[in-house]
């Protein structure tokens, strides 16, 4: 029925969110349409930032979550870029997961995370 999908938020500052998404989490920048820069996830996943929309109240209520199989690998190479984790890697026991939080800068919280549980 659906062949991807996009997720998007709002922005204040298109420069520094591009720099964050392209630089430091190296994602592609897909898509520019002067006020809304869509990133490549994955083949179908993306998100979009855009300056037209309102911004959030609290913005650290948002988490965007990225998977991957190397959650210490990927914390590695983001503390190489002067990413600022909210803590070394960790295992969740309660949802299963390995993760660990980085924020953007529009204050979006970013989740790097692995699911342990084998139904996924």
């Amino acid at each position: 029925m659906f062949s991807a999908g996009i997720t998007f938020l709002p922005t204040k500052n298109l420069d520094l969110t591009s720099k964050f998404y392209k630089e430091t989490l190296g994602l592609p920048l897909r898509l520019d349409q002067g006020s809304c820069y869509i990133f490549q996830i994955t083949p179908e996943s993306h998100i979009g930032f855009c300056t037209g929309l309102k911004t959030v109240d609290k913005p650290y209520e948002i988490i965007i979550t990225l998977l991957t199989n190397d959650v210490e690998g990927v914390y590695k190479s983001l503390v190489e870029k002067s990413a600022q984790a909210d803590a070394p890697p960790r295992i969740n026991e309660q949802f299963q997961i390995h993760h660990f939080f980085i924020t953007d800068p529009n204050g979006y919280r970013v989740e790097i995370q692995k699911f342990l549980d084998p139904r996924w």
